[in-house]
């Protein structure tokens, strides 16, 4: 009975911060406040935004099925917490809210049918010096709640890219174009099985489109895609 209020008490000596709205967190709050929790633009199975994000890969990538949790706007705390894994290194923050997206997938029959996660890959460059794949750290939070597989040895990023902020449609796709490669095994592996593709922040599309390049030399692969949060075009 005593712990909660304990908790709290310590958290006010040694505060930690929610990396949405910069609030200080209670010893009863994990990563995120509760009103964060509550308040972040969470994305429904159902939304024009959902649809507008499969829109997005009609023609380009045939896909199973394609999700995203939170809309992404500018200046948002969406951004922020983003920003937070990414370049705070809190790469436990993507495996919590993995986790939370996962159990939201699972309500929606998301995962019936997949056999591996497949997180975006870094070059190993960026890798070295983040210390972390956020993407990868999100698969995990899916792995946890769901048990699925992660396949981190089928397809790897051979070719370092820039940065994908300011870019427009054209220059991010001629940004990521045949960056990405299948190692020796991944067909074996990967043949007749369906992989759920995992992303921090889908945009236009293009770094997913580069990855689906070499995946769509597998025999009998199907394809779903998954991401943290949608960068809606306005």
């Amino acid at each position: 009975m005593l712990q909660p209020l304990i908790n709290d008490f310590l958290s006010l000596i040694y505060p930690n911060q929610c990396p949405a709205c910069q609030n200080l967190l209670f010893g009863h709050e994990s990563w995120l406040c509760n009103a964060c929790m509550l308040s972040l633009p969470q994305l429904s199975a159902y939304s024009h935004r959902q649809q507008q994000l499969a829109n997005t890969f009609n023609g380009r990538i045939p896909l199973e099925a394609v999700s995203t949790y939170y809309l992404f706007e500018k200046n948002s705390r969406v951004q922020a917490v983003l920003h937070s894994i990414k370049y705070r290194q809190h790469a436990p923050l993507a495996v919590f809210l993995g986790e939370r997206y996962a159990a939201q997938l699972e309500q929606e029959g998301f995962f019936e049918g997949i056999d591996f996660i497949i997180p975006v890959p870094l070059h190993q460059k960026r890798l070295k010096q983040r210390g972390f794949n956020q993407s990868e750290r999100l698969a995990k939070g899916l792995s946890n709640y769901t048990g699925i597989a992660i396949d981190n040895n089928s397809l790897v990023r051979s070719r370092e890219s820039t940065t994908q902020t300011r870019k427009q449609q054209f220059a991010r796709w001629e940004n990521v174009a045949s960056i990405f490669e299948l190692t020796p095994t991944a067909q074996a592996r990967l043949e007749g099985k369906h992989i759920l593709v995992i992303d921090d922040v889908i945009t236009t599309g293009a770094t997913l489109e580069a990855v689906y390049e070499p995946l769509s030399k597998i025999p009998n692969l199907r394809i779903s895609i998954a991401a943290l949060a949608y960068a809606v075009k306005t």
